[in-house]
């Protein structure tokens, strides 16, 4: 019997079970892991830790997913991505379950360091899977439905909270078994698929350093839109706050945000699909760095509300259309790289995002927000114009 192996992307087929079954994987990881950090943060202010060491035990995760990125491709070559992305899955659940047994914060510091390295595999893995299997005619909507139906999973965590509580064993018994479905959902459906050889088009393998000289303006597209992104969750309380909003309508400006970002990703894909990947992506910076400026002078007013939902789903849609413009210029190890390289990115970028938009609005006051995104928009629709010049002349 003949080995099934990965179609071709640029071929109009389109396996919609291996399709749904690794977003059902990945919902079910992100469900998992969008539960973990409210959750975290409850059991830490129980055992009396002050905001401080909460926060350094919140960047643990961000940390380990930073040095995981760097070996996810030398691991995709010698264990095969199916096996490395169901023993992360596992691994992912056995922390949780040591979460569990050792109720103690400075345990939950290397577990949570740990659990960063952990899940990184499994979220590049079921993104490169998506792009290698996605149709060229079809990769917009495709991340599309991906990055939404995961954006869904995310914002489900913390609802399950309500449900099961924050005390005892349940809340960590439900993202036992999320990472545990994740393994399951992975075995069954990446049986016989490949995609990780050596690319097609003859190009040679590189690191996820070595992706800087392939693509450099994909990688600034995903650190922009990390650092917006998470600038604008983390500080767009504080950001209402000196205008004089109250909790409840600070707390609404953040729902829309995420609603922006699980609604437009699929309308956002199909534009890409007919206008170009790179075209939607600088689009979109043009567009959130609108949206950005225009806060202060609507933040007030009920035109703030449209504002936000569009801010939210064309900022990640930055990193959306990078996906699908990654998918469409590389295959293989190179696109194992490329998205390794891209999860690094992510990292950095909410490293440098939030404390330098923060430092801005401790110096110029709550205009420093919307200057920081507007300014990092606008270097990365400068530099992906250069880039394409440059391009276009070689």
């Amino acid at each position: 019997m003949q080995e099934r192996t990965q179609p071709d992307s640029r071929d109009s087929h389109m396996p919609l079970g291996v399709l749904s079954g690794l977003t059902a994987a990945v919902t079910a990881f992100a469900l998992a892991q969008g539960l973990s950090y409210p959750l975290f943060t409850f059991l830490m202010q129980r055992q009396g830790m002050t905001p401080a060491e909460i926060g350094l035990s919140a960047a643990m995760t961000p940390l380990g997913l930073i040095i995981s990125a760097l070996f996810v491709p030398q691991l995709v070559r010698r264990l095969g991505g199916r096996r490395l992305a169901v023993t992360a899955a596992l691994a992912g659940a056995l922390l949780f379950f040591m979460v569990g047994l050792l109720q103690n914060w400075i345990a939950w510091y290397p577990l949570r360091f740990l659990i960063g390295l952990a899940i990184n595999p499994l979220y590049i893995l079921g993104e490169v899977w998506m792009m290698a299997l996605a149709p060229d005619a079809k990769r917009g909507r495709i991340m599309g439905v991906f990055n939404a139906v995961t954006g869904i999973g995310y914002a489900a965590g913390p609802l399950t909270l309500t449900a099961v509580g924050t005390e005892g064993w349940p809340p960590l018994l439900v993202a036992i078994l999320g990472f545990s479905g994740c393994a399951l959902l992975l075995f069954l459906t990446t049986k016989g698929l490949r995609g990780f050889e050596p690319d097609p088009d003859g190009k040679p393998a590189t690191g996820v350093f070595g992706f800087w000289l392939l693509a450099p303006a994909l990688l600034l597209a995903v650190t922009v839109s990390a650092a917006t992104q998470q600038s604008a969750y983390s500080l767009m309380p504080v950001f209402g706050a000196g205008y004089g909003l109250v909790d409840a309508r600070l707390a609404a400006l953040i729902t829309l945000l995420s609603l922006g970002n699980i609604v437009l990703q699929v309308p956002l894909g199909f534009l890409a699909e007919r206008l170009g990947a790179r075209t939607m992506m600088i689009a979109c910076a043009a567009l959130n760095a609108m949206c950005v400026l225009s806060l202060p002078l609507l933040i007030s007013g009920p035109f703030v509300w449209p504002v936000l939902l569009l801010m939210g789903g064309v900022g990640y849609g930055v990193y959306t259309m990078s996906l699908v413009e990654l998918g469409n210029r590389f295959r293989g190890q190179a696109l194992v790289a490329g998205n390794s390289a891209f999860a690094l990115m992510w990292g950095v970028g909410g490293i440098i995002g939030p404390p330098g938009s923060g430092a801005a609005m401790q110096a110029f006051g709550p205009i420093g927000l919307p200057a920081v995104s507007a300014g990092l928009s606008a270097v990365l629709i400068i530099f992906a114009f250069y880039r394409a010049t440059k391009r276009r002349a070689s």
